[in-house]
């Protein structure tokens, strides 16, 4: 009977020294990943933009959909940070020149008004929460990227971003004018037309 015993706590040692190896094994193999990707260049497109300034923003989203009840199984929500780049320049393909060499004057006119150029977005995930019946599809993310982007625009457009690049352009006028004296021009600037018009 003792045999039988020690027989079978020796196959059990070996099955769990086994075991035991076989996953020591595993655990020095590295893992392959296989990735593909296609870069696809859509179109090409000359611009001719300024970036006077660039402003950084960090924002705190927080995102709640339910049915009906907001209760658990009805309820989704997810808690993001946005982390964005807001550039605000000016669209140079707009204005326009003419020299007169004469009387040595060059005239800009249609001067562009500061606008948003780009917004470059990050999107760190630090709460999902679906419920039972609720949960996020592909287009829920695809919104929540959406809106992110909206409320940093929103941002963008609510603090100081334009009236810097203003003074940016004014010094820019400044820095041309100086160069075209010194090279004997006098450079003018038509006076922006109003973006909005009033009503009489």
């Amino acid at each position: 009977m003792r045999g039988k015993i020690l027989w079978a706590l020796v196959l059990l040692g070996g099955f769990a020294l086994g075991v035991w190896l076989t996953w020591c094994w595993f655990q020095r193999q590295e893992t392959t990943t296989s990735e593909d990707a296609t870069v696809l260049l859509e179109r090409m497109q000359q611009v001719a933009k300024l970036i006077t300034v660039e402003g950084y923003f960090s924002e705190i989203y927080d995102y709640k959909d339910y049915w009906h009840y907001d209760i658990l199984p009805l309820r989704k929500k997810a808690l993001l940070r946005v982390k964005a780049k807001v550039s605000v320049g000016y669209d140079l393909s707009r204005l326009t020149f003419e020299a007169r060499p004469e009387e040595r004057v060059i005239v800009l006119s249609n001067l562009p008004d500061p606008e948003i150029l780009s917004i470059d977005h990050d999107i760190d995930y630090y709460d999902i929460q679906e419920g039972l019946f609720n949960t996020f599809s592909r287009e829920d993310y695809n919104r929540l990227n959406a809106d992110a982007k909206e409320l940093i625009r929103k941002r963008a457009l609510e603090s100081d971003l334009f009236l810097v690049a203003e003074e940016q352009s004014n010094q820019l006028q400044e820095m041309m004018r100086f160069m075209a004296q010194s090279a004997g021009w006098t450079l003018r600037f038509q006076p922006r037309t109003p973006a909005f018009q009033p009503i009489d």
